[in-house]
């Protein structure tokens, strides 16, 4: 594989005369990118250490860091790291990283590499270039700022004169970088030793610098606004957005799971030849985190045995009934009377009874969320539906926006929690406008709109774009306050405290290029998706992919005949993904938008490698499997196959 390392290690004479003078230093090594990922630790670092102790210099310590370039990390990185007495920080990286941190440091840095020139093919653009940024001559007298990049004129001896407010007279939206060098270098101290260099410069001291970095630190924060990281796929939602919610066809035979939720698997409590009704137990919670199920249609129960399962790609334990189509409800299901009657433990029980798990995908028995061990003073209702594609909760927010208030009072109150947020994303402005004048009058309510990005639906990431609050590694939402819920799951509530009915359908979107005539539709729980897809016209062609969930964190489906489940918002047919994986170049894509602000390159260095314990130290449990690591990889590298590995050896690790 062809190496296209961006530095390399002055050579001894040149190093030799950089450090004339210089010492009591601290040294930064960026791990080097665009190359084979290879090993961890790159070999710069101890050479240049070596090379200062046999000239005499002390060194106050040294780091390495992945991806010196990336503001974010670093800045976390550096911070209480440079020991007293640091005089100077050396820095062995290309001229990016060499900037990054002479605008962190707050003291004079040396640049200890070069620049590599290179040619052919580089990074994602897979474009022709040629690096012209080779000036580390420069950053060593110009405080680190480099006059080839950050002047549009890439002049090297002193200002053109023509800047404005601070701006280049090129490109007014870039600061003047003669103005930034004068800046820095007064700053530290060393404008009279730059003086003196064969190049000139102008004083700009009257210069107000204050606008521009006001300016800068705006850009910056828009670029992150929220949180961290995060990617834009194509939405493609107008293939179904505009559609109504229609009732699907009663299914003549539904196949109903007993693993519809997170953690143990119900128990069936029928038996073939058994009469069910709609609302009707058929599988009893199994333990603490479990949920039971119910019968979606009224029949005759005609297996219970292992049938495929969606999401988990093997045979799991359902009830098959053939339905009588005539729906007849379960004597158990009745209205539970006014809301402002039941006790918070009630709601609880009616909650559990009724089977009502996440419904955004995740499953986790909702009567559980809503006891935490924690005090709680907000409650977030998921609206944000950030997956491409999907439009489910989009429709349920503009055709149940009565029961979704009545589900997040019913939250409210279980909690003690004191105020309800439905978060929804600015790409749905119908729903925001509904929802506003459906909480106007109600005071512990409110709509919080963001901005779309994926994945804001993830719950860390909700609350630190909303709350501001940063989850714990390792925590859960409760720990700061919060308990987040989906909109069909409050929804769900809802129905379980206004009618009585258990969770046995769902809301569910049929969607993609690859289908004839999309829509969104109630479904009943166990409806085959082969069904689904045979209503909705066919594929337009063969040549297709099917996932169950959305294309960022959908499940790949081998076969049709698997039923839909409580977590099942949608079936998708897409173009399939041709793209074949290779080796991982340390281009960086996926820290850059990892939300969890994690190093998804080296889980799959350790999972290769069987460094399970490497994984749990870099904090792999963490990870939400949102998948924008993949979605950006340079080489197609399906990151998330060892994820997964990682953290179920991590689960086992004693």
């Amino acid at each position: 594989m062809e190496n296209y390392t961006k530095y390399k290690l002055k050579s001894n004479d040149e190093l030799a005369s950089v450090l004339d003078g210089k010492d009591n230093l601290f040294v930064i090594a960026c791990n080097k990118c665009f190359k084979e990922f290879e090993t961890v630790d790159e070999p710069d670092c101890d050479e240049f250490l070596k090379f200062a102790a046999d000239q005499g210099k002390n060194v106050t310590g040294s780091a390495k860091f992945d991806f010196l370039c990336n503001k974010m990390h670093t800045e976390r990185k550096l911070q209480d790291l440079i020991p007293e007495g640091t005089e100077n920080v050396v820095v062995i990286s290309c001229g990016l990283g060499i900037q990054t941190v002479a605008d962190l440091a707050g003291k004079p840095v040396v640049a200890a590499s070069n620049t590599l020139n290179y040619r052919g093919h580089h990074g994602m653009a897979l474009t022709k270039k040629s690096c012209d940024a080779c000036a580390q001559c420069y950053l060593n007298i110009t405080g680190g700022v480099c006059p080839i990049v950050d002047c549009s004129k890439s002049l090297v001896n002193g200002q053109c004169g023509g800047a404005k407010n601070g701006k280049c007279e090129v490109d007014p939206n870039k600061d003047c970088a003669w103005e930034k060098i004068y800046q820095r270098l007064a700053k530290q101290g060393r404008l009279e030793e730059f003086l003196n260099q064969p190049v000139q410069v102008r004083d700009f001291s009257k210069v107000n610098f204050k606008v521009i970095n006001d300016y800068v630190k705006s850009i910056r924060e828009d670029r992150l606004d929220g949180y961290y990281g995060g990617v834009h796929p194509s939405e493609r939602k107008e293939f179904s957005e505009h559609i109504a919610l229609k009732k699907f066809p009663d299914p003549k035979t539904v196949v109903i799971s007993m693993s519809q939720h997170l953690g143990a698997p119900a128990n069936p409590i029928v038996q073939v030849g058994d009469t069910v009704k709609v609302g009707q137990k058929i599988g009893e919670a199994a333990g603490f985190i479990s949920a039971p199920v119910h019968s979606s249609v009224s029949g005759t129960v005609v297996a219970v045995e292992p049938r495929m399962h969606g999401t988990r790609g093997c045979e799991v334990m359902a009830v098959v009934i053939e339905s009588d189509g005539k729906n007849t409800l379960h004597e158990s299901v009745q209205p539970h009377g006014d809301l402002d009657n039941l006790t918070p433990d009630e709601i609880i029980d009616i909650i559990r009874e009724a089977g009502i798990v996440g419904m955004g995908g995740a499953g986790f028995p909702t009567c559980v969320k809503l006891k935490p061990a924690k005090p709680v003073d907000t409650i977030l209702l998921n609206g944000c539906e950030c997956e491409p594609l999907l439009t489910a909760d989009h429709r349920v927010l503009l055709e149940y926006a009565d029961d979704i208030i009545f589900g997040l009072k019913a939250v409210l109150k279980t909690t003690g929690a004191e105020k309800g947020i439905i978060v929804i994303e600015d790409n749905k402005p119908d729903a925001i406008e509904l929802m506003q004048k459906k909480v106007a009058d109600i005071g512990n309510m409110e709509v919080f709109v963001a901005r779309t990005k994926y994945p804001q639906g993830a719950e860390k990431t909700l609350i630190k774009r909303v709350m501001g609050r940063i989850v714990p590694s390792g925590g859960l939402p409760a720990d700061v306050g919060v308990v987040v819920d989906n909109i069909s799951t409050v929804k769900a509530i809802s129905d379980a405290i206004q009618t009585g009915m258990p969770l046995v359908e769902r809301v569910a979107t049929v969607t993609g290029e690859k289908i004839k005539n999309p829509g969104n539709f109630v479904i009943k729980i166990g409806t085959s998706v082969r069904e689904l897809i045979d209503y909705c016209g066919g594929f337009t062609d063969d040549d297709v992919l099917v996932k169950m969930g959305g294309p960022m964190m959908g499940f790949p489906l081998n076969t049709l005949d698997v039923p839909m489940m409580k977590g099942s918002n949608g079936i998708i047919a897409i173009e399939p993904d041709e793209t074949k994986e290779q080796p991982c170049i340390k281009c960086g894509r996926c820290v850059d938008v990892c939300p969890m602000e994690l190093s998804p390159l080296y889980f799959v260095k350790y999972a290769k490698d069987e460094n399970w314990q490497g994984m749990k130290d870099m904090n792999v449990m963490d990870c939400v499997e949102c998948r924008c690591c993949q979605y950006i990889c340079s080489s197609k590298i399906p990151i998330i196959n060892s994820i997964k590995a990682g953290k179920n050896a991590v689960r086992g690790m004693k």
